[in-house]
């Protein structure tokens, strides 16, 4: 089991900074977005690259960034000038052919297409009242100020249902609505705790509902209108996405997209919702992201403000979507540039935002720069290059272990079994997984593992491909790390003691507690 994905997480509070960064992207020479805009080219079939000296980009600065990104356990960093990109860089073991999870971006991608809905006619206003999409619905909690939800509060946080998803806090009303069957029956059934509108309060059930509404607006999946009105214009073929019990879209976390699929999202919006002569976002909706005003009373940050699923510091035109563990789609209108980060733990948005814009010199060519280029290109090598974790020689337990199955009881860890082989050709492991459904039968998992301090890929899964290594600590001690590729989380630790028959196993739950449990071989 793992968590679910999807809340922003603690990184937002280091968004204090992004302040700073926009009061840079102003006093910064040259660039406006109609500078590049005229001859800009459309990524639809791929991105066009070039150097970044030519789009006035500082190729030592992008270097400094690829590093700083090494710190902060970034997956991937991609920046675009003029509709060109200057910098693609990976850190191992993830690679850009992969997937990657967006959690709450997800939100911004749900809303765009209730805005596509809108210009399509099959939404009457951002004001239209939410309540009559359900009226097939049992709602056992009557309120009210039920009736006084729109649209629009659902897209700014403020539809004043109860709900407990704070920034850098256990999301537990998220958590309870995955876990739920009926999970737009769990929204609608939680308690008012404010008017419609009062005030700001994060919430991924709020965006689950706007996606059940563009599915029964449409006649389709949210992903398969996406598909048709989003995807397809811009050229993005490749993603996957998450559906609740019911096959509704997961409308605020659970899509995966490839980092030059997000690019092309926050491009779209760069341009006010047009692509390659074609309107097709609303450009008030993306105007409306470029000058939110609703108040997300963040101590930390008092000028951040909220509308449409994304983050804003209107004041300086600069605004991005964000989803937990550094997932980013930043768009700098004043700089004509795109960000994207994908990432698996939480990051500086601080030291990101001003370093990109700290990397633009200027809206003209720069001089060649050989030295920073070099710089660059070392950077980005080393990022892609996975760093190997030393262990010691197999001792004599790794033969008297290797092939042998133990069991476990039902745990807070879902182990069923785990066999390992220490085979020297193909060292490989069984794991077998217990189920939430008892009724349901246990999930098989096997693949090869690394003994050399580096990753083997291996089964594919919904949160992207597994990947495996483990080292000897001792005589008897065996650490295994598993991660999911693109998966936005860090890699999952499991120390296993061999005590005899007795396997002890400690690893940390999808809660992020560390929990022990013990094993005997069959």
């Amino acid at each position: 089991m793992r968590r679910p994905q999807g809340r922003t997480s603690k990184l937002v509070q280091n968004a204090v900074a992004t302040t700073v960064a926009a009061v840079m992207i102003a006093a910064m020479p040259g660039s406006t977005f109609a500078d590049g805009a005229a001859q800009a080219p459309w990524p639809t079939a791929g991105w066009q690259t070039s150097t970044p000296e030519g789009q006035g980009i500082d190729p030592g600065a992008l270097a400094a960034l690829i590093e700083q990104g090494a710190t902060q356990n970034l997956d991937s960093l991609l920046v675009i000038r003029h509709g060109r990109i200057v910098l693609d860089a990976t850190y191992a073991p993830y690679n850009a052919g992969l997937p990657h999870v967006v959690n709450s971006v997800t939100k911004a991608i749900t809303g765009t297409l209730a805005a596509i809905a809108l210009k399509d006619g099959l939404l009457q206003s951002l004001d239209q009242p939410v309540m009559p999409f359900f009226a097939d619905r049992i709602v056992t909690e009557p309120d009210a100020r039920r009736s006084a939800i729109t649209l629009q509060t659902l897209f700014d946080m403020t539809s004043g249902i109860d709900w407990e998803e704070p920034f850098g806090g256990m999301p537990r009303s998220m958590i309870d609505m995955d876990r739920s069957r009926n999970q737009i029956d769990f929204v609608l059934n939680r308690p008012m705790a404010a008017a419609p509108g009062e005030r700001f309060n994060y919430n991924s059930g709020g965006a689950h509902l706007v996606s059940a509404i563009v599915a029964r607006v449409t006649g389709m999946t949210t992903e398969a209108y996406a598909a048709k009105k989003l995807f397809g214009p811009l050229g993005i073929t490749a993603w996957t996405w998450r559906r609740d019990p019911q096959g509704i879209s997961t409308g605020g976390y659970g899509l995966a997209l490839h980092p030059h699929d997000m690019a092309k999202f926050g491009y779209l919006y760069l341009h006010g919702g047009a692509w390659d002569g074609q309107q097709l976002v609303p450009a008030e909706w993306v105007d409306k992201v470029n000058h939110a005003v609703v108040d997300m009373h963040t101590s930390f940050a008092p000028e951040l403000r909220y509308a449409n699923f994304f983050w804003a510091v209107p004041e300086r035109q600069l605004y991005w979507a964000s989803g937990y563990h550094c997932q980013l789609v930043v768009v700098y209108p004043t700089l004509d540039l795109v960000a994207v980060t994908t990432g698996k733990d939480e990051c500086r948005v601080r030291t990101l935002t001003m370093a990109i814009a700290q990397s633009v010199k200027s809206s003209a060519a720069l001089s060649p720069d050989p030295a920073g280029s070099e710089r660059l290109a070392q950077a980005i090598r080393a990022a892609a290059t996975e760093k190997p974790s030393v262990g010691m020689a197999p001792p004599p337990i790794a033969a008297a272990i290797s092939g042998k199955v133990y069991r476990f009881e039902s745990n807070p860890l879902g182990v069923k079994s785990l066999s390992l082989s220490f085979a020297e050709a193909d060292p490989h492991y069984e794991l077998d997984l217990y189920t939430r459904n008892p009724a349901q039968p246990s999930e098989k998992v096997s693949g090869s593992f690394g003994l050399d301090g580096l990753y083997r890929r291996g089964v594919d899964t919904p949160f992207g491909p597994l990947a495996v290594k483990g080292r000897w600590l001792d005589e008897r001690v065996f650490e295994v790390d598993r991660i999911n590729l693109g998966g936005g989380d860090l890699p999952r630790r499991w120390t296993l003691t061999f005590e005899g028959d007795r396997l002890h196993l400690i690893g940390r739950n999808y809660m992020g507690v560390d929990v022990a449990i013990d094993g005997m071989a069959e």
